[in-house]
C-alpha cells in the first residue's frame, strides 16, 4: 500500500469521476482542479463540470483557473505542494513547471492504447475507424500531447454496437482501477516506464458540432460507425424537409439505393450511400423527443422519393 502520497488532481467531465473518486478513499487529495463553470442549456445558465460538484461534495478544495498557468494557481499548486499529480481529461496543457512540480510526477489517464489516438478525442476515434479494441494507458507526462513514457496499459474489446458513450463509461472505470493497481510498484521505483514506439502514432482532433453531418457519398458502414462515435455528443444528423433530423441509432441494410435517395425498408426509413444501405432505427425531429424511426415514419407522408 503506497501512503504519504500528497495528491493534486486534476480533472473536468465525468470520465475523471471514478478515479477521484477511487484515490480519494485511499490517499491523500489535498486539492482539485477543474475547469471553470460553463453556461449551459437553454436557459444558459452556468453548471459546473463534474469533476467540481464530486470534489466538493468530497471536502475538497477546489480551484477553476481559465489557464492552469495563471499566476495565482501556481501560487496554489505550490501552497499544495504535491507529491504526485494525477490528470484525467482536464483539457489543459501543463507547461514544464507544473510538469516537474511533484517528486514523482505528472500521470495520465488516458482513454487509449497509445500511440494510437493521441489527443483530445480517443474514444470517438476509436470507434469512428473501425478499432476492434480500445483501452487505457497510464503514462507519465512531458512536454509533448500524449507522447509520455507508458507506465501501464490494458484493453477492452469494442462491440459491434459500442457507442461512445458505452465504451466512455467502461473506459473511466477501468482506468481507475488501473491507476491504483499501477501507483504501488510506480511509487517504490519497481515499474520502470516504457518510451512510446514511433510506429502506429494517430492522432484524434477535438470535435466540434458541426462535425456530426452526415454525408451519404460515404459507405453505410463508414455512417453507421459515425453515428455510434459521435452518440451522445457532438451528435449526427442530416438535413430533410429544410430543416434538422438527428440520427441516435442506425444499421446497415441490403439493398440499393443512390446516394441520399430515401426509401422504406420493413418499415423503417433508409437511405442510399456510396456503398450500402443505411437504416434510421431512432431518430429526433426538429423540436421533437427522440422516437423509434417505425414511429417517425408513420407520423410523416413524404419519406420515400
Amino acid at each position: 500500500m503506497v501512503t504519504n502520497l500528497k495528491i493534486v488532481f486534476l480533472g473536468s467531465p465525468d470520465f475523471a469521476l471514478p478515479t477521484l473518486n477511487l484515490i480519494h478513499k485511499n490517499h491523500d487529495v489535498v486539492g482539485v482542479v477543474t475547469q471553470p463553470d460553463r453556461a449551459a442549456g437553454r436557459g444558459r445558465e452556468l453548471k459546473p463540470p463534474p469533476v467540481k460538484s464530486l470534489a466538493l461534495e468530497l471536502d475538497i478544495p477546489v480551484i477553476q483557473p481559465q489557464k492552469i498557468r495563471d499566476v495565482k494557481s501556481m501560487d496554489q499548486l505550490r501552497v499544495w505542494s504535491p507529491s504526485l499529480i494525477i490528470v484525467a481529461a482536464y483539457g489543459q496543457i501543463l507547461k514544464q513547471e507544473v510538469l516537474e512540480m511533484p517528486e514523482f510526477g505528472c500521470l495520465n489517464i488516458h482513454a487509449s492504447l497509445l500511440p494510437r489516438w493521441r489527443g483530445a478525442a480517443p474514444i470517438n476515434a476509436a470507434i469512428l475507424h473501425g478499432d476492434d479494441q480500445s483501452g487505457i494507458t497510464i503514462m507519465k507526462m512531458n512536454a509533448g500531447l500524449d507522447t509520455g513514457p507508458i507506465l501501464s496499459q490494458e484493453s477492452v474489446r469494442i462491440k459491434s454496437d459500442e457507442t461512445a458513450g458505452s465504451l466512455f463509461e467502461s473506459l473511466s472505470q477501468l482506468g481507475a482501477k488501473l491507476l491504483l493497481e499501477t501507483l504501488p510498484d510506480y511509487i517504490s521505483g519497481e515499474l520502470m516506464t516504457q518510451s512510446q514506439s514511433d510506429q502506429g502514432v494517430t492522432y484524434a482532433g477535438m470535435l466540434k458540432k458541426q462535425d456530426g453531418e452526415l454525408v451519404f457519398s460515404y459507405p453505410a458502414e463508414q455512417l453507421e460507425r459515425k453515428i455510434r462515435a459521435f452518440n451522445p455528443w457532438p451528435g449526427t444528423y442530416f438535413q430533410w424537409n429544410g430543416d434538422t433530423l438527428k440520427v441516435h441509432r442506425a444499421s446497415i441494410g441490403t439493398g440499393k439505393a443512390s446516394e441520399a435517395e430515401r426509401i422504406v425498408v420493413a418499415d423503417k426509413p433508409g437511405l442510399g450511400t456510396s456503398n450500402g444501405l443505411l437504416i434510421l432505427e431512432e431518430v429526433q425531429a426538429a423540436g421533437k423527443k427522440r422516437m423509434p424511426a417505425k414511429d417517425f415514419l408513420r407520423g410523416i407522408k413524404n419519406w420515400a422519393g
